[in-house]
């Protein structure tokens, strides 16, 4: 590992969600001295990963951040060939519809359909979740079994909510549940109110890649059965397009 990349990426990963951080709190974050990360901001902001507050003296994500995640997107195959079928499960459903896959110990939503009805939504393409949280990342805890090795060793687990499963214990025996049903569920985890129902996304080696859920309110649980055959017949479409030959996905035994 290249120490110097190591500490440039954790200064990164400490000011994601929106975190406006200055430099002793940053020092603090990652036990190392003010110079030295004073040193690594300076060399971030220089490229535009990080930018000072205009009126203070904390730091922030910068735009290149933003250039770098259309790109990833870009080329992401899985997104690419689901947007017309999770536009269509939306309109059919009328529910919100996010497409994640792995990233870190969290989802991130690569693509995102807003609620057909015409309120104003915020948009959640880039939003991250943390993958316990989350009917989407229980999907991919449950079918990537190294994704959940890699998340048990950062226990204790986050809780958001009063309802967050934080227990591994416990966490592990869903997960067992999620592979026999061939869904997650997650109610009020991540937040007050909202619940969603994940299914999972297979490549071409028969293994899920990502996940598509559709997300209501907490007080319309349980999903209707028409709209869980929708949500299964769009992550059918969506694998078959990637070349699955299966579909639910096998469980990975390996993970590279």
């Amino acid at each position: 590992m290249i120490q110097a990349i190591d500490r440039a990426a954790r200064v990164l990963a400490a000011l994601q969600g929106s975190r406006h951080l200055g430099i002793s709190e940053l020092g603090v974050i990652l036990q190392l001295p003010p110079s030295t990360v004073h040193g690594i901001v300076k060399s971030l902001q220089e490229h535009g990963l990080v930018v000072k507050e205009p009126h203070g003296q904390r730091y922030m994500l910068g735009p290149t951040l933003l250039q770098l995640s259309n790109v990833y997107l870009d080329t992401l195959d899985v997104r690419a060939r689901a947007m017309r079928w999770t536009g269509d499960l939306s309109e059919r459903t009328g529910l919100a519809v996010r497409l994640g896959v792995e990233f870190f110990d969290q989802v991130i939503v690569i693509h995102h359909e807003p609620r057909p009805d015409g309120t104003r939504q915020m948009p959640e393409t880039g939003l991250t979740i943390p993958a316990h949280a989350s009917a989407l990342g229980k999907v991919l805890l449950a079918y990537r079994p190294a994704f959940l090795q890699s998340l048990l060793t950062k226990v204790p687990l986050r809780s958001l909510t009063g309802e967050t499963l934080v227990e591994p214990e416990l966490l592990e025996k869903a997960l067992v549940d999620v592979v026999e049903k061939g869904y997650a569920v997650e109610d009020e985890e991540a937040v007050l109110g909202e619940a969603s129902v994940a299914v999972p996304v297979a490549d071409r080696d028969g293994e899920a890649v990502a996940a598509i859920a559709v997300v209501l309110p907490a007080s319309q649980q349980p999903l209707a059965d028409s709209a869980m055959t929708l949500l299964r017949e769009a992550a059918r479409n969506v694998s078959r397009e990637l070349g699955s030959p299966t579909w639910p996905p096998v469980v990975a035994t390996t993970d590279d």
